[in-house]
């Protein structure tokens, strides 16, 4: 086996592919909400990816990637016995996985992928763990059985009821809730306006909320300013103060303007690519 090299690429559905890669260093060393940074070539950009998974007896790593733009998707064009120019990492800080009594971990879309190393963590520390997993529709909605081999509870959601509860996170976090769940502390992933709804909703449920920065991070080492955000009037840098933080504290306005600002150019790379390339990606 050589470093960085694809041992399994799996389709999980139109859009998002699990990849199983072989780096010994990585898989030594790694912890729940820790993330690694991809690279495919030489002029490909840095792109910061969630732990998913890993083995230190097999030296590898797992990794969930979702086509959303331009290099995600050459990412997701690679094959098994393919290798990654880069994989550098862990990188991030740990999340601190106590013993908080019961916890709901809540994730949104590829988001579920991100919070699934979380709830083993969550659940080893001695929690009784509430999963809520979100998607558009059933096709979207990944890693569900995994899910149930790790937490106590397992809820998932559809926007078009197509598979669980219809309805958004948020209606079943108030439902598990209203239903006589004591959660203590809640761990949510996905996109940033499904996280700000999601932690005011465990705000307001007594609910201490833990929201992950990861959507913001580029570079990765805190340099290019990309990652900040701020907290509690603070300026925090989600690459090497988090990924994930209080999330009472976060603007997350902010954060929903500042993610916006490039749509323009992240269209013009992907329609550019799509005609060097002579494909269609379909993301616009």
């Amino acid at each position: 086996m050589r470093e960085n090299e694809i041992l399994v690429r799996e389709q999980l559905s139109e859009v998002v592919v699990k990849f199983v890669i072989y780096k010994p260093l990585v898989a030594a060393s790694a912890r729940a909400g820790q993330f690694v940074i991809l690279r495919g070539s030489e002029k490909g950009e840095r792109v910061p990816v969630t732990l998913v998974d890993w083995d230190t007896q097999k030296g590898t790593i797992t990794v969930i990637i979702q086509s959303i733009g331009k290099s995600t998707f050459m990412f997701n064009s690679l094959k098994q016995g393919d290798c990654f120019l880069n994989v550098l990492g862990p990188l991030g800080v740990p999340v601190e996985t106590k013993n908080y009594g019961t916890v709901a971990v809540i994730g949104g879309g590829v988001g579920i992928a991100e919070v699934y190393p979380i709830a083993k963590a969550l659940k080893a520390a001695g929690n009784k763990v509430v999963a809520i997993l979100g998607a558009r529709t059933k096709e979207l909605l990944i890693l569900e059985d995994e899910m149930k081999a790790v937490c106590d509870i397992t809820l998932p959601c559809t926007d078009d009821g197509s598979h669980g509860q219809k309805g958004m996170v948020t209606d079943v976090l108030k439902t598990a809730v209203q239903g006589g769940e004591k959660i203590q502390a809640g761990f949510v992933i996905g996109p940033i306006p499904m996280m700000k709804f999601t932690s005011l909703l465990m705000a307001e449920l007594g609910v201490e909320p833990y929201a992950s920065m990861n959507p913001i991070m580029l570079d990765g080492t805190g340099m290019c300013g990309c990652c900040r955000v701020t907290v509690d009037g603070k300026v925090r840098f989600a690459c090497v103060e988090g990924p994930m933080f209080p999330a009472r504290g976060i603007d997350f306005d902010e954060l929903i303007r500042r993610t916006g600002e490039y749509k323009g150019e992240e269209k013009r790379a992907v329609a550019e690519y799509e005609k060097d390339h002579q494909c269609k990606i379909g993301l616009h």
